[in-house]
């Protein structure tokens, strides 16, 4: 690979950053929306109002939404036929490291043990970067994640009695929002993983977590369940930011694996209000489409900002 095609290359994936830390996706952004418009409680409803104004702010000021621009995580989707398969690791790497020093993104990663921060968001084993492998494509489909301090304290994995079943299943996830959920920022995004273990669990909540609000399980079972949980943790009311309002979740997006009979693995991911993630595919040509942000409305921050008052 030449150098102009891996600057190229490195540019698209640090404008993607960028973009991903400044705006929200344009299925939290609707959804976050819909809650503001739909709060009767005044406090909660002023509260709104700030955290949209906020989003405005970041976006006509070309700055962060959240200070905390957590540490950064990709999930790799390789196309088999996708020619710089040897340049990805490097790309993201470099691409981490610039829009650090050019957005600028709060340094986050601190080697463990040592306690270094390496002033540059890479580090031991950071960028986290997870490779599934796509047979016949020429794609590079990325989808990344921001991975706050404050959403990530609730996050855990349990491997349950398998008869302890769907109620054991709400039970902990219900215990885990409640006494760790206002650490994160709520309104929340909730992904759950159901598995063998506390590994495969937890990994399944993470890439459900990534999952656009608004779809649901292919699994009958988990449709439902996501659909019960939603509501049921909306009736603790945590949200806005733990202060108290008519919510708790943005959404509860749920990803299944098949489980040993003898157990019952649940992992917890969540999101805060502004889940930075984000989804985009490179082409062999190195030419890109944003798939999270590119039906975000144009201006519509700023819009709706001028008439924030009335909302």
């Amino acid at each position: 690979m030449d150098q102009k095609k891996r600057e190229q290359f490195v540019d698209t994936v640090s404008d993607f950053i960028r973009t991903v830390s400044i705006v929200l996706p344009a299925d939290i952004y609707g959804k976050f929306m819909e809650i503001m418009r739909h709060e009767k409680i005044p406090s909660a409803a002023a509260c709104y109002h700030n955290m949209h104004k906020n989003m405005y702010h970041a976006r006509k000021l070309c700055r962060p939404v959240c200070q905390d621009t957590g540490v950064i995580e990709f999930f790799v989707g390789v196309g088999t036929k996708f020619p710089y398969m040897d340049e990805i690791k490097g790309v993201l790497h470099d691409a981490v490291i610039k829009a650090t020093a050019e957005v600028p993104l709060r340094p986050n990663a601190v080697e463990p043990l040592s306690e270094r921060n390496t002033g540059t968001n890479a580090g031991y084993g950071v960028p986290y970067i997870e490779y599934d492998l796509v047979p016949g494509s020429s794609d590079l489909d990325i989808q990344m994640y921001m991975s706050g301090g404050g959403s990530s304290l609730p996050s855990r994995s349990r491997v349950l009695m398998p008869l302890e079943g769907r109620e054991g299943i709400k039970r902990y996830i219900k215990e885990t929002v409640i006494e760790w959920g206002v650490n994160a920022c709520p309104p929340l995004i909730i992904g759950v993983g159901l598995g063998t273990d506390a590994s495969t669990s937890a990994a399944l909540s993470k890439k459900a977590l990534l999952r656009p609000l608004g779809t649901h399980s292919e699994i009958p079972e988990a449709k439902d369940l996501e659909i019960e949980l939603r509501d049921e943790l909306d009736e603790i009311g945590i949200a806005p930011l733990g202060f108290g309002g008519s919510c708790s979740v943005l959404g509860v997006n749920i990803e299944c694996a098949a489980h040993h009979p003898a157990t019952l693995g649940v992992g917890i991911s969540t999101g805060c209000w502004a889940t930075r993630r984000g989804h985009i595919v490179i082409h062999e040509d190195l030419s890109s489409k944003n798939l999270s942000h590119i039906v975000f409305p144009e201006n519509s921050h700023e819009k709706t900002a001028e008439n924030a008052d009335n909302i």
